[in-house]
């Protein structure tokens, strides 16, 4: 199940489960839309995997199946030439 990180990693934006701004690569790595495009340019920097839009868990099944609250965050994936 995945694990719907509650916030970018790059510029630490909150992505709430209903997010539609939300990002992920195949390890779960989690970041805005904004930062995907504008910053990362669609690779991710931790694995250099690509994005896809993270699915929405239904509010339905968020009780017994919660996001994580566990927030992970790196100022420095923002390349040095920014």
């Amino acid at each position: 199940m995945l694990e719907l990180r509650p916030g970018c990693e790059c510029c630490d934006r909150d992505l709430p489960p209903d997010s539609a701004d939300a990002r992920i690569c195949t390890f779960e790595c989690t970041f805005c839309v904004d930062c995907v495009d504008n910053v990362l340019r669609g690779v991710c920097p931790n694995c250099g995997g690509n994005f896809a839009p993270r699915p929405i868990r239904p509010a339905s099944k968020l009780t017994n199946n919660p996001p994580s609250q566990k927030r992970t965050f790196n100022p420095d994936c923002f390349p040095a030439s920014r």
